[in-house]
């Protein structure tokens, strides 16, 4: 017979705090009955039968087609009909919750019923941050374990709601959400591996790049804010979780177990922290589009307000200089990473928002007049590709597609930031800077090379922050555009 927590009873809120804090009575409850059987098995007993807990969900009844008038995109569900999601770490989404609760009854004025789902929570996801518990089993134990406790199910983590792609069996009850908890749980868990960093961290802005330069001077600049006493950032964190906090602020529990890594993870993550964690995460993506949409199907569970990718491109154009600046208003994916999930007849759109805060960062950090712009900034069509070397392909035709679809600028990871944002409906940009001119014999050399970064490294990075500044301060509910939700959508942002 499994041996499962005390059930408690779904209970039926008006209240998004109340409902909330049942979620987190449920969530505690069914973690706190793994790790103690865990740790108990970890000692050596075995279990008399599997071991299991379940998620908390959070389930809306609509009745009418009726609703609230709302400017926003999202906090409402389509129809009539039974609505519901499973969640995870109430503790991280708190304030996420919170507001898509108030939504709801807002839009419908339903209640908010809550209770413990049957999809089971895999034993690894609920071990907490600095738990490294089955390195301690043998493998007779490890077997073991895979008789006693859940294990991740894939069939469970699938991204058929965010594709558009699922489809309700008889009966079941339509999203909420585009992520089920186990798919969350999947995602937090490879942030860690991924950039070295804990997904309490990540800020809601999301600076990426495909060179070190800067995060080189990202670090700098951050460890110059923290010796602000007025800076509006209060922590600076950089991977193997190591903090700085602002000058004249105590350290907090925790900060002392951060520690650098032996080496750099595979694609490490910085993080700017403001109170109202609306600061900025930079990441170092790498080189290629593989990178770019791993890091960015892990961190759309987190549900950023915007990401943005500054980086390094080719300039296609005779009349680009080195060190321009490229403002992507279109793109062509020659990616592939994503031909499964998202077809390429899907156009992806530029959003106004992003477009006008990178345009207007461009001419506050350059302090070039908005008529002179166009000396240093070009704005046109990104393509990306998978082959790094698409010089060397026989017959130019990379070079005629990129022609025909009037490409200003080449790379190997925009295109996928972009697309995966309209995926997950994140909103996104791309500012990227000439780095060489393959096709008018300006290839890159190091002397060169290196000239250029110390020369243009800083300024971009200056107007991707200037950039996230005008954003935050025009208020982020206008970022959630419509043009990242369709007509069948889900009621979470």
């Amino acid at each position: 017979m499994p041996l499962i927590p005390d059930f408690i009873a779904p209970t039926r809120h008006t209240d998004p705090a109340d409902a909330l804090a049942q979620v987190q009575r449920i969530y505690q409850q069914q973690i706190g009955h793994l790790r103690d059987a865990m740790q108990r098995f970890v000692a050596g007993e075995t279990p008399e039968g599997p071991v299991r807990a379940f998620y908390p969900f959070v389930r809306v009844h609509t009745t009418t087609v009726a609703r609230a008038d709302t400017k926003l995109a999202y906090g409402f569900v389509e129809g009539p009909g039974r609505y519901e999601t499973t969640l995870t770490r109430p503790d991280l989404f708190a304030n996420y919750y919170a507001e898509q609760f108030r939504l709801l009854r807002a839009s419908h004025s339903v209640e908010l019923e809550v209770g413990t789902s049957t999809h089971p929570i895999p034993i690894h996801f609920s071990f907490a941050e600095h738990d490294h518990i089955e390195g301690t089993l043998t493998q007779a134990r490890r077997m073991l374990m895979r008789d006693v406790f859940d294990l991740p199910d894939l069939a469970a983590m699938d991204d058929g709601i965010a594709n558009g792609t699922w489809q309700a069996a008889p009966g079941e009850a339509q999203p909420l959400s585009l992520f089920t908890a186990p798919r969350v749980d999947y995602s937090l868990h490879r942030l860690r591996h991924y950039t070295g960093t804990a997904p309490e961290w990540f800020q809601n802005f999301v600076l990426f790049t495909n060179y070190q330069f800067y995060i080189d001077e990202f670090v700098r600049l951050g460890h110059a804010e923290m010796a602000k006493p007025d800076s509006e950032y209060i922590a600076f964190i950089e991977p193997g979780n190591v903090v700085t906090r602002r000058v004249g602020l105590s350290a907090e529990a925790g900060d002392d177990l951060g520690a650098a890594p032996p080496r750099l993870p595979q694609m490490p993550a910085y993080h700017l922290v403001r109170k109202d964690a609306s600061g900025i995460t930079m990441v170092n993506i790498g080189v290629g589009p593989a990178n770019a949409k791993t890091i960015t199907d892990h961190i759309a569970v987190l549900r950023p307000h915007a990401w943005m990718m500054l980086g390094h491109c080719a300039g296609l154009r005779n009349s680009q200089q080195l060190g321009d600046y490229v403002l992507a208003h279109a793109y062509v994916r020659e990616d592939h990473v994503l031909d499964e999930d998202l077809p390429l007849w899907v156009p992806i759109p530029a959003l106004a928002e992003i477009q006008l805060a990178l345009q207007q960062a461009v001419a506050d950090v350059t302090q070039i007049s908005s008529a002179d712009l166009k000396r240093v900034m070009r704005t046109g069509t990104v393509a990306s590709t998978d082959n790094r070397n698409w010089e060397l392909l026989p017959d130019n035709t990379p070079q005629r597609r990129f022609s025909q679809s009037r490409a200003v600028a080449l790379d190997m990871e925009s295109a996928t930031i972009a697309a995966n944002g309209f995926r997950f409906r994140v909103p996104y940009g791309t500012l990227l800077c000439v780095s060489d001119k393959p096709l008018h014999g300006e290839i890159k050399l190091p002397g060169m090379a290196n000239h250029f970064y110390r020369e243009r490294v800083d300024q971009h990075l200056r107007i991707g922050m200037r950039a996230i500044e005008i954003l935050r301060n025009g208020g982020v509910d206008r970022l959630h555009s419509r043009k990242l939700r369709s007509f069948a959508e889900v009621a979470f942002q």
